[in-house]
């Protein structure tokens, strides 16, 4: 290369690679951190608190959610600005209940920081100017119009360093029929159980059915920040007997395309990078499911349970289970069967999920995930090596006898017919594969799309460290180191291949790691790691073959072309 070129790239590519860390700071930036509500707020955004009023209760029974009202009997169409919240504080959620209805209109997770350098807990449930999202659950009460209010032993509650348990109770008195609606939270568990303990002082009989809603307007994922590529899913999704995981994305939900499904068990969720939360009803009766939209338009995923009767001066207790938190799979899996596969890895998730599981069992070896990251990837390398090995010696061979296959070319260039015949024959004699090159690509893009998902959804590699200046794995580099050593690491890979007969294709060739360089800036750190880590063992691989393949006499001994 000329000198002088040479001078002028070099400032240029410094140039490129700080503007890039400077755009990194400047537009990598996260979402403003919420503030949890006050115990007693007042409205902030002018809006006015719903009365006890509201609209009656219709439960969907046609096969369409189009002529449902919003499913619990005036709930709540404002954001709780002038009521006293009750806070619940444990160990692994920080809440606020809303005596009007009794719905979680705020939940903080204190295990997991909103950013990693912040200490404030994420928020994944809040109802404020600038996100809704909230899980609503009524009673549908015979006699009964609106929502009920209830009166709260205490406005706050706190999980004490002995206890195991905490109940809130919240009670009422609704034509008769004393209603409590209590809530309890258990330590180190992200599952709520929601209950509604009726007592029928009348001697008329009632009837009573618990709905459970999650309410979501249409904002931004805050937990997922600025990236190319493919992107994890938000929106709802349903689990029923006979769809194990369906999702059902908020365009859906506006449209009311969803039908109601009738089914015994299930749950629904609403689902967003790293968090989801879930309404889990009894799995041992039936319960509807449907989806709709409210006053304020915003995507309502829900199900109503049974209906039940409560004799004169009888008893009933109706609940459902609510999950709050990160998607890990054991957790998930211990709240309703299926739960867990809201960590979705696509599909590819049958190459998934044993990586996955393997990646785990790594990490409770050694307890860094990147490191695990990267004997994960030995591990994977070593099992394709006889395969990388074999397509390696066939393209070893293919650079050794260039020359020859060169002379081919230029002796049958213009009858391509008998050209292609010689070929064909070189190939066979010299045991060469053409296509041999290609396997180890081909074969490693699946496991490469797997590992993708894998890193992209696993909340165990948020804000997770792994050396020097990767403090997060789950986020891009924010020097770009990574990503401009995998592109190295494939250059030198092609210095190892041969060179393409075809002048275009070998151009096409050159320009590859650059390419590949520019999509993987903005690719999570673990997933570099794996390819940087892939590559340089391919790279030693392929460096051993092809100095074995060069040093053998035996090949292409005696080739000559006519």
């Amino acid at each position: 290369m000329d000198v002088k070129r040479l001078l002028l790239l070099i400032p240029l590519a410094i140039l490129a690679y700080l503007l890039m860390v400077q755009w990194n700071q400047d537009y990598g930036q996260v979402a403003p951190e919420p503030q949890a509500p006050a115990m007693t707020s007042s409205a902030s955004n002018g809006a006015s608190a719903p009365n006890d009023g509201g609209d009656d209760l219709s439960v969907p029974t046609s096969a369409s959610s189009n002529d449902m009202a919003s499913g619990i009997p005036g709930a709540a169409e404002t954001p709780a600005g002038s009521r006293d919240l009750v806070a619940v504080v444990t160990d692994v959620l920080d809440v606020r209940i809303d005596p009007q209805g009794g719905d979680i209109v705020y939940a903080a997770l204190p295990q997991h920081r909103f950013s990693l350098d912040s200490e404030r807990p994420y928020v994944l449930l809040s109802d404020s100017e600038t996100r809704s999202y909230v899980a609503r659950s009524g009673l549908q009460l015979e006699g009964h119009e609106g929502r009920i209010t209830f009166t709260p032993e205490a406005t706050e509650y706190r999980l004490g360093e002995n206890d195991d348990r905490l109940e809130v109770d919240m009670t009422a008195e609704v034509n008769g029929v004393e209603v409590i609606k209590r809530l309890t939270f258990e330590r180190d568990s992200y599952a709520v159980d929601v209950n509604y303990f009726l007592a029928n002082n009348t001697e008329e009989p009632v009837t009573a059915r618990f709905i459970g809603q999650l309410v979501r307007d249409n904002s931004s994922d805050p937990s997922s920040g600025p990236k190319m590529g493919m992107r994890s899913y938000l929106g709802a999704a349903y689990s029923t007997p006979e769809d194990r995981y369906l999702k059902v994305d908020f365009e859906e939900i506006q449209e009311g395309a969803f039908n109601n499904r009738d089914v015994e068990g299930g749950w629904v969720a609403i689902i967003q990078h790293y968090f989801t939360s879930a309404w889990v009803p009894e799995q041992n009766q039936q319960n509807l499911f449907y989806a709709t939209t409210d006053a304020r338009d915003r995507n309502v995923a829900a199900f109503a349970g049974p209906t039940s009767n409560v004799a004169g001066n009888g008893e009933a207790a109706l609940g459902a289970t609510l999950y709050m938190g990160p998607k890990v799979q054991d957790r998930l899996e211990a709240v309703a069967p299926n739960l867990e596969l809201t960590v979705d890895f696509g599909w590819l998730w049958f190459i998934a999920n044993p990586l996955f599981w393997l990646l785990d069992h790594i990490h409770d070896l050694i307890g860094n995930w990147g490191w695990s990251i990267v004997l994960l990837t030995m591990l994977v390398k070593a099992a394709l090596w006889p395969l990388s090995a074999k397509a390696y010696k066939s393209m070893a061979r293919m650079r050794k006898l260039g020359p020859e296959m060169q002379r081919l070319k230029e002796q049958f260039g213009d009858d391509r017919q008998k050209m292609s015949q010689e070929m064909m024959k070189f190939y066979q004699k010299e045991k060469i594969n053409p296509l041999g090159g290609c396997l180890p690509i081909l074969v490693q893009m699946p496991v490469f799309i797997a590992l993708y998902w894998m890193l992209l959804e696993s909340v165990e590699l948020r804000h997770a460290p792994f050396m020097f200046w990767i403090q997060d794995l789950s986020v891009k580099d924010p020097y770009f180191i990574l990503p401009i050593l995998m592109g190295a690491s494939m250059f030198v890979q092609q210095m190892l291949n041969p060179t393409p007969p075809d002048p275009m294709q070998a151009k096409i060739m050159k320009m590859l790691p650059i390419v590949f360089t520019f999509f993987f800036l903005w690719f999570p750190a673990g997933l570099v790691i794996y390819w940087v880590v892939n590559n340089c063992i391919s790279i030693i691989q392929q460096y051993t073959i092809t100095r074995k393949i060069e040093a053998d006499p035996s090949i292409g001994k005696g080739m000559k072309t006519k």
